[in-house]
């Protein structure tokens, strides 16, 4: 669980119950985590401060008994917060105060904001998180690309690879580049920006300098674009900057890649993925990847494999990487769950 969340347990104090006792900030989050139990509490301290940590221990040292009232209170103010959280990620503050005043009431849904935005740093171009990515190429395919490329870092990775695969390929290496060599950017810079596209969205700006792009933010975009797209970009960047285009390939994962996996990791990847799916993503890969594959599963199942890929025939390159892409993201998944560990980078940089 994440620092915000625990967080906002503890920022929602100063609120009565009826006739019952104020419970202070530090209060609540002391009965969430006794209501939790310590398993979780102790994956929550993980992320707080050693100030925090002494804070709150004292604090729950302090506890003689929870009501189950005051439980039940906690709770319930730390799931509408959550919630509310998670409403601000998915539209902006707008789209969560909406949906809270139909679920909660104007009044609550006031409160509850109100409690988050005090602390929540919203980030720029939230207005536009809830855009089509189609209509927003339009706005911005014209623009300079050090400015699509502002925009795209502050975007999700998933509607930036939809707007960085429709750009014009003579930009979608430049974009990509800038994206990956960007570092800190001025609240100035972002307000004039955002004024851009004032006119046709409505605007927020930060206060605070924030940081967006770099390699990883490029990565984390190019990892979910089409493959060609995917190709013509580094190929672009080999010719242009090769040791960037290193260094973002060092930190991909491809379909190919899947021979650095060990044999338990494979397995388990396995498992998730649609039989189908992977006689389709073998089809174009070399001997030593069909092999890695083949030896980590049964030998009835590794045969019926090789029987589907030769009875399927001739099939459409788009369709094969498709497929890879589907159990590429399968990957990922296992590996930001911590079900498996994926190698990066040269041998000698390797972890383990």
């Amino acid at each position: 669980m994440a620092k915000s969340d625990a967080g906002a347990a503890a920022s929602a104090g100063g609120k009565k119950s009826g006739h019952r006792k104020e419970l202070t900030g530090r209060q609540k989050a002391a009965i969430f985590l006794v209501t939790v139990g310590s398993e979780v509490s102790a994956e929550i301290f993980k992320h707080l401060r050693e100030d925090e940590i002494e804070t709150l221990t004292f604090e729950i040292a302090r506890l003689e008994s929870v009501d189950s009232e005051d439980r039940d209170q906690v709770l319930m103010e730390f799931q509408e917060l959550m919630m509310a959280q998670d409403f601000i990620t998915t539209g902006g503050i707008d789209y969560a105060r909406e949906l809270l005043e139909k679920s909660l009431g104007s009044q609550k849904a006031v409160d509850i904001i109100n409690r988050l935005t005090s602390s929540l740093q919203v980030r720029p171009f939230d207005f536009i998180r809830r855009t089509d990515p189609t209509h927003l190429l339009n706005f911005i395919q014209q623009e300079h690309p050090q400015t699509i490329a502002l925009i795209l870092a502050y975007l999700e990775p998933q509607k930036a690879s939809i707007i960085l695969s429709n750009l014009p390929h003579e930009v979608q290496s430049d974009v990509a580049k800038r994206i990956a060599t960007m570092d800190r950017t001025s609240p100035e810079v972002l307000r004039e920006v955002e004024r851009v596209l004032e006119k046709k969205l409505s605007t927020l700006s930060s206060e605070d300098y924030t940081s967006a792009g770099g390699v990883e933010s490029i990565v984390e975009v190019l990892n979910l674009v089409d493959r060609s797209t995917e190709k013509s970009i580094i190929e672009s960047l080999e010719e242009e900057d090769p040791e960037l285009a290193e260094e973002i390939k060092k930190r991909m994962f491809v379909f190919e890649d899947i021979v650095m996996l060990d044999d338990r990791a494979i397995q388990k990847v396995l498992r998730e993925v649609d039989t189908s799916e992977l006689a389709k993503a073998l089809k174009s890969v070399d001997s030593e990847v069909q092999d890695k594959i083949f030896r980590n599963m049964s030998k009835r199942a590794s045969q019926l494999l090789k029987e589907d890929m030769e009875y399927m025939g001739p099939i459409r390159m788009k369709d094969v990487e498709e497929s890879q892409q589907k159990i590429v993201s399968i990957i990922r998944k296992l590996e930001d769950a911590g079900e498996i560990v994926v190698a990066r980078g040269t041998e000698d940089e390797l972890v383990v």
